[in-house]
C-alpha cells in the first residue's frame, strides 16, 4: 500500500490535470461560440448559435463540477468518504 505523502500527491496531481483540462476546455468556448455567433449573424437570421452555446455551456458547467470537486447530488468529499467507508468494512 502506499504511503499518505504519495497518494495525497497522486490525488492532487489528477486534480490539477483536471483543473488545467477545464480551463482549456473554457478557453475552446470563448474561442469558438464567438466565431459561431459571428458566422450565425452572417448567414442566418435564425439564432442557431444559441444551441451549441448552452449544449457546450452544460458541459462546460459539469465539467467545473467535476474539477473543483462540487457534487450536489452526493456532496463534498463523497468519494473520500466512501473509499474509507469500504476500506474498513469486512467486505473486501
Amino acid at each position: 500500500m502506499e504511503n499518505s505523502n504519495e497518494y495525497k500527491y497522486r490525488r492532487a496531481k489528477e486534480r490539477v490535470g483536471a483543473i488545467k483540462s477545464f480551463y482549456n476546455n473554457l478557453l475552446a468556448y470563448c474561442i469558438v461560440i464567438p466565431f459561431l455567433a459571428w458566422i450565425n449573424y452572417n448567414t442566418t437570421g435564425f439564432p442557431w448559435v444559441i444551441f451549441p452555446a448552452l449544449g457546450w455551456g452544460i458541459g462546460l458547467v459539469g465539467h467545473w463540477a467535476n474539477a473543483y470537486g462540487y457534487n450536489p447530488i452526493l456532496g463534498k468529499n463523497w468519494e473520500e468518504r466512501k473509499i474509507k467507508e469500504l476500506m474498513n468494512s469486512n467486505d473486501f
